[in-house]
């Protein structure tokens, strides 16, 4: 717990005892708006986004040390836990680097290393990395019904170094270092088949990048592509350096006999091709995805913030206009409380194209019911739909009237919610998006905290990034906002 507590408190740069007091508050079920609210002298002053980031991590950090006890656990029963390892783990930062230095040893019963050590190949591996000695007459007398002639011993032999070398884990990060340099992502077309499906991802049938510099909206976009199985993506590199540090680390060039250092030669390059290699690939993409990911959702959280605390316009009766073509464009009147007064739809463009009724049907809403301000959806034919209200308001320059361009995000679903039949049971659900517009100029907190945060489609690639984490994260957006207002 403490080792929990220090890490926590360096990463926020606060103090142990701050972090202590949030904490116990947390596990007592308080929310983060209610300690940052009504428990600041307990915590000393944290503010809502220091304990936001201590709430997220603490879930992370538990799960991580959790993990850890048991890898340790594992390892000491296996007797492998040298103190180097032992640094390796305390050390790894992420679940994902902690599952990479477990994974030599994990337990495997099926493996062919183990089958081979059963069979009694281990004093014999052991034996050619020792010993000045031909492998195959290191072999001299061994008999068993799995491995009935040399080749297949030999090869059974390979591996089980194959799998004492991965145990390396101080070789193994190093070889990851080496190749991250290199690498490169390369993404290609699954199939001929696919480049007419595929058209969107037409700029990546044929394309590669350095890993590094790979921006998180590209990455996302060409792991879409391999995601509907139009494109195939590879991690790619070069193999000299690593093949030539793993030679390093086992003294290769100076082994004798000439066969012996064949044979431990080609060993290592199975080792690097085989196992490492890919081990390795899949980590960097698998790196790069989670940093993609988390980036991607910082946007969607800054986004969705803008749009919840954009200012209110206050109670001012508002004419609320949801652009359409085919199916008309849609108009809703509400008062200063938010309640509906009247509501209709004009037809401005094909193929109806009567803009005259149109002009004729707004300047008589905006005089009837005395409208100070228009609302006007971003969504299709906005600019064309602003373009008949501006000639209605210059026809009537009597109207003291202010149009505003609102954010539409997120009305169609609002419109056929639940909560939006309840309120509005009367209305048709295109009129409901009209509403909806209206008053989230009047006061934009109040009518989007009815959609789901994620429904209002703040990001890109929003259905490819983790959904849990994702929705954990918007909604502390719109309890912070909530907060932030004093509701």
């Amino acid at each position: 717990m403490t080792d929990l507590v220090q890490q926590l408190a360096n990463e926020l740069a606060v103090r142990p005892n701050q972090v202590e007091a949030a904490i116990r508050l947390i596990d007592e079920g308080a929310s983060v708006p209610f300690i940052a609210r009504y428990r600041k002298e307990v915590t000393q002053g944290l503010d809502d986004t220091q304990l936001r980031q201590l709430d997220t991590r603490l879930a992370y950090l538990r799960d991580l040390y959790e993990r850890r006890e048991k890898v340790i656990q594992s390892l000491t029963e296996q007797d492998k836990l040298s103190d180097d390892l032992l640094a390796r783990v305390n050390a790894a930062e992420t679940k994902n680097a902690l599952e990479e230095i477990y994974a030599p040893y994990r337990p495997k019963r099926t493996s062919k290393s183990f089958k081979a050590k059963e069979a009694g190949l281990g004093p014999i591996a052991e034996k050619i990395i020792a010993e000045q000695v031909d492998p195959t007459e290191a072999l001299a007398g061994f008999s068993h019904e799995d491995y009935p002639d040399v080749e297949s011993q030999l090869d059974a032999i390979q591996h089980i170094l194959i799998d004492d070398w991965a145990q390396n884990i101080a070789l193994t990060t190093e070889l990851k270092q080496i190749f991250a340099k290199t690498a490169v992502l390369k993404s290609a077309v699954a199939s001929d088949e696919k480049k007419e499906v595929g058209k969107k991802f037409r700029d990546y049938f044929e394309f590669s990048e350095n890993l590094n510099k790979v921006p998180s909206h590209r990455l996302l976009a060409m792991l879409r592509g391999r995601q509907e199985n139009v494109l195939g993506l590879k991690v790619d590199g070069e193999d000299e350096a690593p093949l030539a540090r793993i030679e390093v680390e086992y003294n290769l060039e100076q082994i004798q006999p000439q066969t012996r250092q064949d044979y431990l030669k080609q060993t290592a390059k199975l080792f690097w091709l085989g196992k490492v290699r890919p081990q390795i690939e899949h980590s960097l993409l698998t790196d790069k995805r989670l940093a993609a990911e988390a980036e991607a959702m910082d946007v969607f959280a800054e986004n969705l913030r803008h749009l919840l605390l954009s200012a209110p316009a206050g109670g001012r009766t508002t004419l609320g206009v949801d652009p359409g073509i085919r199916t008309g464009v849609k108009l809703a009147v509400v008062n200063d409380a938010g309640d509906v007064l009247a509501h209709s739809t004009i037809y401005p463009f094909a193929p109806k194209e009567d803009k005259e009724g149109s002009i004729a049907e707004l300047a008589r809403l905006c005089r009837e019911f005395h409208v100070e301000l228009i609302a006007i959806g971003n969504g299709t034919a906005s600019r064309e739909t602003e373009a008949v209200v501006a000639e209605m308001m210059a026809a009537n320059t009597d109207l003291q009237l202010t149009r505003v361009t609102v954010s539409e995000a997120g009305a169609s679903v609002y419109s056929a919610s639940e909560l939006a039949a309840q309120e509005l049971p009367d209305l048709d659900v295109s009129i409901r998006g009209a509403v909806s517009i209206a008053r989230r100029l009047q006061d934009p907190l109040a009518e989007l905290v009815k959609i789901d945060p994620k429904s209002i489609g703040v990001g890109q690639y929003q259905h490819d990034v983790n959904q849990t984490g994702l929705a954990k994260t918007l909604d502390a957006v719109v309890e912070d906002c909530v907060n932030a207002v004093g509701v």
